[in-house]
Order: C-alpha cells, then sequence, then structure tokens
C-alpha cells in the first residue's frame, strides 16, 4: 500500500530524487522570501507597523531556502534547474492569485488592498505549507539526516499561519470582513488547482527519476485528482476559517541572524 511515509523515504534515499525535490523547494522559498521582502519595502504608510512583520517572514522563507540548500550540500549535491510546470509561485501568479511581480519590481507604494490580497494570499499557501510539514514531522520528525530541518521549518510554517489569522482578523475587525472573505475564497480555489497540477508534475518528474511502474504512478495520479476532488466539494473550507491563533504576534522581534546548522 503507498503512503506519503513510504514516498517520501524513497525520495530521501535516492539523490536525484532528493536533489530535484530540495531544488524545487528551495527555489519556492527564495521566491517568498523576495516577494514578502518587497511587500515589506512598499508597505503604505498608514500601514507601516506592519512593515517589520512582512520583513520577518521573507527572512523566514529565506532562511528555508538556504536549509534546502545546505542539505544539498550535506549530501554533496548542487541545485537543478526547477522545471517549469512545478513552479508553485509562478502558477499561483498566472492565475492572477497574491500581487503580480511586476507591481512589486516598481518603487511604487501599495494600497490596503494590496495588503489584504497579500495576507489573504498568505493565509491559503501557508496552509497549505505548514499542512504539508506537519505531515513530514508526524513521519521524519526524528529522521538523522532531514528531521532538524523539518521541524525548524514546521514551527515557521505555523508562525507564519498565525500571523495571518491575526493580522486578518484586525482588518476585518476594521470593516474588510466582506473583501477578505471574497479574496480568501478566490484564493483557495485557485490554490487548490495549483497545488494538484504541481502535484502531479512533481510526481511525474520524481517517478522517471526512480522508474516507477505504470501502475504505481497511475495510483498516485488517482490519489491527487481524489484530494483535489474532495477540496473541491469543501475541504477548501479549512484554507478560508480565520480564528484568533494562541500564538499572538508571531513574528514579532528580529529573525535569526544566521541558518542554524542542519
Amino acid at each position: 500500500m503507498l503512503s506519503a511515509r513510504g514516498l517520501f523515504q524513497e525520495i530521501i534515499d535516492d539523490d536525484r530524487a532528493f536533489q530535484l525535490f530540495c531544488s524545487i523547494a528551495a527555489s519556492g522559498e527564495a521566491q517568498g522570501g523576495w516577494e514578502n521582502g518587497r511587500i515589506a519595502a512598499l508597505v503604505p504608510d498608514r500601514m507601516r507597523t506592519l512593515a517589520p512583520r512582512i520583513a520577518r517572514h521573507g527572512a523566514d522563507e529565506d532562511k528555508h531556502g538556504r536549509i534546502f540548500n545546505a542539505l544539498l550540500r550535506k549530501r554533496g549535491l548542487d541545485p537543478v534547474p526547477v522545471p517549469p510546470e512545478t513552479d508553485y509561485t509562478m502558477l499561483l501568479e498566472r492565475r492572477g492569485i497574491g500581487l503580480a511581480h511586476d507591481k512589486l519590481r516598481r518603487e511604487e507604494p501599495l494600497t490596503e488592498q494590496d495588503i489584504l490580497v497579500y495576507l489573504s494570499h498568505s493565509r491559503v499557501t501557508e496552509q497549505r505549507a505548514a499542512d504539508q510539514m506537519e505531515m513530514l514531522v508526524r513521519h521524519f520528525g526524528d529522521h538523522p539526516e532531514v528531521g532538524k530541518a523539518i521541524r525548524m521549518i514546521s514551527n515557521d510554517e505555523d508562525n507564519h499561519l498565525a500571523y495571518c489569522h491575526e493580522e486578518l482578523l484586525g482588518l476585518a475587525a476594521a470593516g474588510h470582513g466582506r473583501a477578505i472573505h471574497r479574496v480568501l475564497r478566490e484564493c483557495a480555489l485557485a490554490e487548490s488547482a495549483v497545488y494538484r497540477t504541481v502535484s502531479l508534475a512533481v510526481m511525474d518528474h520524481i517517478g522517471r527519476l526512480l522508474r516507477w511502474p505504470r501502475a504505481k504512478s497511475t495510483v498516485l495520479a488517482a490519489g491527487i485528482h481524489g484530494m483535489y476532488g474532495y477540496e473541491r466539494l469543501g475541504g477548501w473550507h479549512r484554507m478560508i476559517s480565520l480564528t484568533m491563533p494562541e500564538r499572538r504576534g508571531a513574528l514579532d522581534g528580529p529573525p535569526p541572524a544566521t541558518v542554524p546548522a542542519v
């Protein structure tokens, strides 16, 4: 029987599969770091108190990218190019989700609506990241090679998710509740479709590297489509609910000066 633990173990045990997996992860985290850094620099004056937290979010994402690259170096591997069809961030942008990179490259201040979109987009994507890392911690948190890195990243993702909940609830209390709900719904439905596309592409590439038989690839693809169906039928609601987190002020304070050894 196929399991998430078994599949990830196969990836860890094979240098080429591990190389591709970490390269995809590192690239996505680096993109997230750049995006958050630019947003922090362009926050409108009336929301400048948010800038340090957004910058901290970006610094954490950069750190995650360096952690994945450090895992590669420990095994004597270099990053490899990321196949475009596995680029989660790029595909989300093409669907109009989040803030466009063209806008972030300009030196024009963002609007309050832009920040609302950013936080809503982050609330959805950080839910996905937190769920994935929780699963990895459950199965590989004690793994001698990747366990420490997984636990560090998972803790950060939980902080990011808590921060999004807290900030969006503050904006909702200020009268933006209806707009937030609309954007969250749009983001969640689009993200679910993009996640399916990226998951299928990643499994296709990994499967070819690991020489999976066609029957195994077919079963995995069916599972990915099944998860998408569940999310379209109502599972996406978990991506848009807002509750005050136990971790208040999760991104207050400076980011760590260096990346801990993995």
